[in-house]
């Protein structure tokens, strides 16, 4: 369940649903499976690996399943709160609007467009919400809880993605490397492929197939350090009403950026990149010419759906493109 803006309840979920962690741990119940023969063999080192295998894939199975569903709903007179394990009980409490003393709106030390409702109550208790999965809409949301409980001088949350900025920052500001961090990489590469042949010179044994291709490939790894480096940097968009500037850096360092308008999109989507379900979501954009830009990372489904639904917005992108 999401933030609800034409609802008087504001509604924060967490926790996967039983398919996803149906799906979850079978797969790592899987992957532990195949250690299994291991256990069958007269090879001590097979046999520990196995069986460590096995014992993380079964914590692993035990963690997916046994962590909570929290769902919130918070109310203009209180907040209901429901925990409910897999094949447990619902577990529910109501903390009313005069418990409440205070509120802050901590930030993710990993994702810092992903922010929660923190409430002290009278007892010095602290409540920490779900996160709030309209990222455009923290402010509003924060404010509206504040006037619903009264609550005094709440500190305005610092938010790149929020709607009412005149531009919305995805990423951050691209700096090149130094030329003297690229050097050092470059020589820890040579370093690398060279040691093993100078080791047998040293010895005076030798030099086997492998040490002699080595070198080569220490050259060509230096070269790519420093030919290819800033590339990896990522990217930084900044989304303005009626376009989006991306910017990168080339090889060398030096910045390029691209700009995306409405009329040039053929779709946007949202995709999921990696394995994590919370933290590895994307915007994606493709254009009638052919290229395709992919956002840096923006957090979970909920929270890229949202930040694809205020570009969507801001571009006037056809109904027709939109595949969020």
């Amino acid at each position: 369940m999401d933030d609800a803006n034409t609802s008087t309840d504001i509604r924060l979920r967490e926790g996967a649903s039983i398919a996803q962690r149906l799906v979850m741990s079978g797969f790592a119940a899987a992957v532990a499976l195949c250690f299994t023969p291991g256990l069958f063999t007269h090879d001590t080192l097979e046999v520990a690996i196995s069986v460590a295998a096995l014992l993380v894939g079964a914590v692993f199975v035990g963690g997916i399943m046994l962590a909570p569903a929290v769902v919130w709903i918070i109310t203009p007179d209180q907040i209901l709160i429901g925990r409910q394990r897999p094949f447990g009980k619902l577990q529910t409490r109501v903390v009313t609007k005069d418990d409440i003393t205070a509120l802050q709106v901590p930030r993710s030390k990993r994702v810092k467009a992903r922010f929660q409702l923190a409430f002290t109550l009278a007892s010095g208790e602290r409540l920490t919400s779900p996160p709030i999965s309209d990222v455009t809409r923290v402010r509003e949301t924060v404010a509206r809880v504040a006037t619903q409980f009264d609550v005094p001088n709440v500190e305005t949350p610092i938010n790149p993605l929020d709607a009412s900025n005149p531009e919305m920052h995805l990423g951050e500001p691209l700096e090149p490397f130094s030329a003297r961090d690229i050097r050092i990489v470059a020589l820890i590469a040579v370093a690398l492929c060279a040691g093993p042949y100078a080791y047998k010179l040293w010895r005076g044994l030798p030099p086997g197939p492998i040490d002699l291709m080595l070198l080569p490939i220490g050259g060509i790894a230096a070269f790519a350090v420093y030919r290819f480096a800033n590339l990896v940097t990522g990217a930084f968009w900044i989304i303005r009403q009626d376009d989006i500037r991306v910017e990168r850096l080339s090889g060398d360092g030096k910045p390029r950026a691209d700009h995306i308008e409405g009329r040039d999109v053929k779709t946007i989507t949202v995709e999921r990149k990696g394995r994590s379900e919370d933290e590895h979501y994307t915007v994606v954009i493709r254009l009638h010419a052919g290229r395709k830009f992919r956002s840096p990372r923006v957090g979970s489904r909920q929270e890229a759906r949202a930040v694809g639904a205020e570009i969507v917005r801001r571009l006037g992108i056809a109904p027709e493109a939109n595949r969020i």
